[in-house]
């Protein structure tokens, strides 16, 4: 289904870059954050042997509307401003919240000798499931933003097959569709390109800081895209013999969402500077989908006001009081 509810912002927010980089501008995420303060370190270890590293933010008083786990993008962590903001708005509306970080994201670089790769959704989806199993009866919600709005797709449509009882709806920010095109997009914006890159090195310089002996990603400092990094690292590190290859297994176009089990929300911009929006007009939903498409927003960012907060905040926040009400009922 698609929904035409219209994301209007001031006229000095119209605009897809500026958008996008509000959406993880640190000035945002200052101030007092009671989700943060409540915050304790969780290591989840997956069947497979991995160990992902969260933040877990819950009620004291044990009266928690529902439990959210939240997915950050590429290069981002569990402390991204549109992470930490969205997480603090919900945690103040009544719900605990699971921040967890992907593979080599945040400081969780020691936990595991391989490298991050998109692919790996294993390992995720098994957090996520131990993160709901861990809330016992309580109704789980599931937020990702970009690569973890993939993610969370990715999870929802396993559902079908491996069904996660209490995980009640899947929502996507900005999601991945179309690695491909999305790695095109952000090697053509200098300023987006060089923003990943540099945090992509420093994370990778880390990584063979910790594991000498396994690792030497010198080469990869002088190359000037990430489609070029991509490139190399898959070739040197992994079994896929490309790019193409390797983007292909995390792909989510035309038919690929059409039998999600689960009740979802995907959220995306004309303006975002990251991903196509043509890829989102051309996918088959059923009726368990919503799919929001707006003029402004940028990338992660509906963001508007003078303390320049979320508009899908309040938005998830609603979608899931409902949710509730019926579970109830």
């Amino acid at each position: 289904m698609l929904t035409s509810q219209s994301f209007k912002p001031a006229w000095y927010l119209r605009n897809g870059h500026v958008q996008t980089i509000l959406a993880s501008s640190h000035f945002r995420a200052w101030g007092k954050n009671r989700m943060r303060r409540a915050a304790r370190e969780v290591v989840l270890t997956t069947d497979v042997g991995t160990c992902l590293l969260g933040q877990y933010s819950g009620h004291n008083s044990g009266n928690a509307l529902g439990d959210v786990v939240l997915l950050h993008g590429w290069e981002g962590s569990a402390d991204s401003t549109y992470i930490v903001c969205t997480g603090n708005a919900l945690y103040e509306k009544g719900y605990n919240i699971f921040r967890l970080n992907f593979r080599d994201h945040g400081d969780s670089h020691h936990l595991n000798e391989g490298i991050f790769y998109a692919v790996l959704l294993e390992e995720v989806f098994q957090a996520v499931r131990e993160v709901c199993r861990r809330a016992q009866n309580r109704p789980v919600f599931l937020i990702g933003f970009s690569l973890g709005g993939n993610f969370a797709l990715r999870i929802a449509r396993r559902m079908k097959g491996q069904p996660i009882d209490n995980l009640r709806h899947v929502a996507a920010i900005s999601p991945v569709l179309n690695p491909a095109s999305s790695t095109d997009r952000v090697d053509q914006f200098p300023f987006i390109r060089n923003y990943f890159l540099k945090k992509w090195l420093q994370s990778l310089r880390k990584k063979q800081r910790l594991f000498p002996d396994r690792y030497d990603f010198t080469p990869v400092q002088t190359l000037g895209s990430v489609l070029a990094v991509t490139e190399y690292l898959l070739k040197r590190f992994s079994d896929f013999q490309s790019a193409r290859e390797y983007f292909s297994e995390y792909t989510l176009l035309n038919d690929a969402l059409r039998e999600l089990p689960v009740e979802t929300t995907i959220i995306t911009a004309d303006d975002d500077p990251i991903i196509p929006v043509e890829d989102f007009h051309q996918l088959e939903l059923n009726e368990l989908t919503r799919l929001s498409i707006h003029a402004f927003g940028g990338h992660n960012g509906f963001i508007d006001g003078i303390f320049l907060k979320s508009w899908y905040e309040d938005v998830l926040a609603a979608i899931f009081d409902e949710i509730i009400k019926s579970w109830k009922a």
